[in-house]
């Protein structure tokens, strides 16, 4: 393979090639951020290098100016949530012309038109605009909803925004959340559909515009490449030391031979993606990103004996966090806690002890007596290999159970997602127990307890649970403090929440927080991966050619 690789390799792609090149996990399924996909997460690393948002995140997950240079925030006499954001006056598309809150208006409300308009509900209107999509309005009636939306230009550098209800981490999402960046609007109105599509689908002449440090040159879905170019226009360029000089071209590709294309310094960028790789001998260029993200074990709650959530904590209790990371990763970070230390709002170690955590001989005795685990426990997880150890830790679990008393019967399953939502003809899940990775799109709690809200895709049935009441109060702390506009109020209801969810009903036992690995050439700084688990390109630059690579190079 790696003599292949060294060959002349016209059509594949791996010819030498100016700038710096990159293999990712997946190719992007559509360039357009406002009308996005359901598989957004290939998309992050050509968006976040290309636009930017109201705001931004810093290293410490704080909110700071981003296309926004300040805002207000108050209250209406309704109750709704009003922003006013002053936009920077030196922010460029790509083609020089300036960026004005038309582009917001545009951009916001063809992502309600988009194919994950449902990320857009917190404006007041979107329900109208939502509701009128489901029963297939008349266009007309769709437009004027559109227009009641609350998104508004009150002048070129004044942008007015009203939530239906207020909402704590607003100002965080639109950092991330790439279906919140401005649109073009010069550029797509008065277009049709069609040459809008053809606007994103088929770059040319400077097409898509950006507003980042790159934009997109071309993109050959064929070859799965993606190129981006240097914008010199940018009010966002990578922070330049002394000895550093832009990229001016990155090529993002997808290749299953990605690791042996690094080793033959064919391309600058790789991800580690095989926890097993990780466990023989480790490059020097090795590289760790810890992830605002959580592994955990989940439990069937309808199916007994796990209906009890007294032995779900007890089950929680039996698991020792720090024996079943040992040894699998450079480096692990077992936690019993559903929120990242990291993450603002993340409990204290004080209250972290309120939840379950590894207590052995309590959890042997409290298990002691439970009917219904005479049978095994029927474990699913994901198949096939990748940066999270999932095979090993399934086994840990399976052996750590054990030494309590309790059987658990192993199932690798490749259509996981399908599986754990599958029914038995009596009607509960047929899983017993699943194991699953939750990683946060934006640096607030409620990126990660929305999953496991009445509308989440938790598959636990935990809804059920107690008529429903935990589940409603559980709901009714998350509204609170998504509206409680002072942070120490807001994090307490936080707490609450996971102390419901993690411990009183025990709906999930959390096992660690994820690193992710990857390999980068020394001589690029800013190339690396975000706490949210998406390639960063924004910071990217390299250390200038000394005099003597330069007359190499000649």
């Amino acid at each position: 393979m790696l003599a292949w690789v060294t060959g002349a390799c016209g059509p594949c792609g791996f010819q030498p090639e100016s700038g710096v090149k990159v293999v990712v996990p997946a190719m992007p399924t559509t360039l357009d951020w406002s009308h996005s996909d359901p598989e957004s997460w290939a998309n992050y690393p050509v968006m976040l290098a290309t636009q930017k948002g109201l705001t931004l995140l810093g290293a410490d997950h704080s909110v700071r100016p981003g296309l926004a240079e300040r805002w207000e925030r108050s209250r209406d006499e309704q109750g709704r949530e009003v922003y006013v954001f002053h936009l920077r006056g030196d922010v460029r598309w790509s083609d020089g012309s300036p960026l004005v809150a038309r582009d917001f208006v545009v951009g916001w409300r063809r992502a309600l038109r988009g194919r994950e308009r449902g990320e857009m509900a917190d404006l007041e209107g979107a329900s109208e605009v939502l509701a009128l999509q489901d029963r297939m309005a008349p266009e007309a009636d769709l437009r004027a909803a559109l227009e009641r939306v609350g998104v508004e230009a009150v002048d070129a550098r004044t942008l007015r925004v009203t939530l239906a209800h207020p909402r704590s981490y607003f100002l965080a999402r639109i950092a991330n959340v790439y279906i919140f960046y401005p649109a073009p609007s010069a550029d797509l109105e008065g277009r049709s559909d069609e040459e809008v599509r053809d606007y994103f689908d088929r770059p040319r002449e400077g097409r898509p515009l950006a507003l980042g440090p790159y934009r997109v040159e071309s993109w050959d879905r064929a070859g799965e490449r993606v190129r981006l170019v240097y914008n010199p226009r940018s009010a966002f360029p990578p922070p330049m030391a002394p000895g550093e000089v832009p990229v001016p071209v990155i090529t993002l590709m997808k290749s299953e031979i990605g690791p042996a294309l690094y080793e033959r310094d064919r391309v600058d960028f790789v991800f580690v993606d095989s926890a097993a790789a990780l466990r023989v001998k480790r490059p020097e260029d090795l590289q760790r990103e810890p992830l605002l993200s959580t592994y955990y074990l989940a439990f069937n709650t309808e199916r007994a004996p796990l209906d009890r959530p007294e032995v779900r904590r007890a089950l929680s209790r039996a698991l020792d966090r720090e024996a079943l990371m040992a040894g699998l990763l450079p480096a692990a970070r077992p936690s019993h806690v559903l929120l990242p230390p990291e993450l603002p709002g993340a409990a204290s170690a004080e209250e972290a002890l309120r939840l379950p955590h590894y207590e052995p001989e309590r959890a042997k005795a409290e298990l002691a007596s439970v009917a219904g685990l005479e049978r095994p426990l029927r474990l699913v997880y994901r198949s096939g290999d990748n940066f999270v150890p999932e095979v090993a830790i399934a086994e840990r679990v399976a052996a750590q159970l054990a030494r309590v008393g309790v059987k658990v019967e192993l199932e690798a399953r490749s259509d996981f997602t399908a599986e754990i939502s599958r029914r038995t003809a009596k009607g509960p899940r047929a899983y017993d127990l699943y194991l699953r990775r939750l990683g946060g799109d934006y640096a607030h709690p409620n990126t990660f307890f929305t999953l496991f809200e009445r509308s989440g895709n938790h598959q636990t049935g935990w809804e059920t649970q107690g008529g429903g009441e935990p589940m409603a109060r559980f709901e009714r702390l998350l509204e609170a403090g998504d509206g409680e506009a002072d942070e120490a109020r807001a994090r307490t209801m936080y707490v609450q929440a996971q102390e419901v969810l993690v411990g009183e009903q025990a709906v999930i036992a959390p096992l660690y927080h994820p690193d992710r690995y990857f390999r980068a050439r020394d001589t690029l700084r800013g190339l690396d991966v975000d706490p949210f688990n998406f390639l960063a390109l924004r910071t990217l630059r390299r250390a200038a050619p000394t005099p003597e690579q330069t007359e190499v190079a000649r």
